[in-house]
């Protein structure tokens, strides 16, 4: 399986000027790749090949007055920027009609100089780990990493990253050792299986009767937000002040996020050691977070957590599956089937009128997502064991955005 280990840097003061060079000279590519393919598109011409638009855009652009400074980065990254773009069209393209599964996909648009995040890509001719610990990087120079854990391989590409924040991220691309997983996170002893009700009053209620308080980080954090931000907007727009002010905003929505997806990490890779099935319902997260209960929706990040759980299962042997969204879970009696009709949400605890059982509504709810989620898996469950009963070996799946790794001072000895 191919996962993303993501990784603090520290760079000098000069290596930061080299990399806001490389940003820069990134953008200039895409921007003009892009400006060249619109023109020729309304000129009518065809698509031109990926060589013939690397030829154009670099290899020409270096020889001219005005494009010179491109010959001050490596060509990596330039090369790899020409990739974006013709990702995202493809991307584009495949939404438009209709072979690309998930929400539409606009056509790309230019690069702004003023993005909060800025990212440059690095192939393994683009650089090397070297000993001590540091990142060479082609024409930056050896980077100072924070290793929070070890690479199960040699990566395959590396990401730098600079967030809103001001922090610098390497994200490399690896591929898992299906065996190491294995023995890294065995299956338990016991057959368990469990049916996850994900809510806002309490975070995760298991089908077991466990209930995973909502840590609420960014309500939390509301009125320290509200003060950044009201400074923020006491300050004149371009000035140096204003600057520092928007630093501080994003410096605490970074903290917040990065607490989040902490809590989430930890509690899915819990469940998933404790169990070999796991059955989750399949939220319309989009629609929710239109109500008046938005902030609360993306404040939990549902979609984040079951997106761990559901790579985390593959990666570890698991059975995963999601549990229909318009299923009546919590209008069912979990323990003889019986439907007496909808109940509003202020009611947390009914009597069953078939077999007189007391349901807590959210445990009554995890139950039934567990029966259904076992029903959905158990026509595919022979395709996912071999002859001997042994589990399968999962095949490569896209690398995931948010495998993180941490900040040893802040997240010691964390299990991802």
């Amino acid at each position: 399986m191919q996962l993303r280990y993501n990784f603090r840097l520290d760079p000098s003061p000069g290596q930061v000027r080299d990399l806001a060079r490389a940003f820069g000279c990134a953008r200039v590519v895409y921007n003009d790749a892009l400006a060249l393919r619109r023109k020729l598109h309304q000129a009518g011409e065809h698509y031109i090949p990926d060589a013939e638009l690397q030829r154009r855009i670099i290899t020409e652009g270096k020889r001219t007055e005005e494009r010179a400074f491109l010959a001050e980065v490596s060509s990596v990254v330039l090369v790899q920027a020409l990739g974006d773009l013709n990702t995202a069209y493809r991307n584009f393209f495949g939404s438009i009609t209709g072979k690309r599964k998930g929400p539409k996909v606009r056509e790309p648009r230019f690069r702004s100089r003023k993005d909060n995040r800025q990212a440059i890509r690095f192939t393994r001719n683009g650089f090397s780990l070297r000993e001590g610990g540091k990142l060479y990087l082609a024409k930056i120079g050896e980077v100072a990493v924070r290793w929070s854990r070890g690479l199960p391989s040699v990566p395959s590409s590396v990401t730098v990253v600079k967030d809103a924040s001001g922090r610098y991220f390497a994200s490399f691309v690896v591929v898992t050792n299906p065996d190491e997983d294995l023995e890294r996170l065995p299956l338990p002893g016991e057959i368990a299986e469990t049916g996850i009700d994900l809510g806002l009053t309490h975070f995760a209620v298991l089908s077991d009767g466990t209930k995973v308080a909502s840590p609420k980080f960014l309500r939390r954090a509301e009125r320290k937000l509200k003060r950044l931000q009201q400074d923020l907007s006491r300050k004149q727009r371009g000035s140096n002040n204003r600057k520092k002010a928007a630093l501080k905003v994003a410096r605490a929505h970074a903290k917040v996020a990065d607490s989040r997806r902490d809590f989430h990490h930890k509690l899915s890779t819990r469940i998933i050691a404790e169990n070999q099935g796991v059955y989750v319902e399949d939220l319309a997260v989009s629609g929710l977070g239109r109500t008046r209960l938005a902030k609360s929706v993306h404040d939990a990040g549902w979609s984040a957590f079951v997106s761990m759980l559901e790579y985390k299962a593959a990666r570890y042997g698991r059975g995963f599956a999601k549990v229909d969204r318009f299923a009546p879970t919590s209008q069912v009696c979990s323990a003889c089937g019986v439907s007496d009709g909808k109940k509003p949400l202020s009611v947390r605890e009914w009597t069953c009128q078939g077999c007189g059982a007391v349901h807590d509504r959210d445990v009554n709810a995890a139950r039934n997502v567990l029966t259904l989620g076992k029903q959905a898996v158990a026509a595919g469950r022979a395709e996912t064991l071999n002859a001997c009963g042994a589990q399968v070996r999962p095949g490569l799946v896209p690398a995931q955005r948010d495998e993180a790794g941490t900040r040893r001072s802040e997240h010691a000895g964390a299990t991802r």
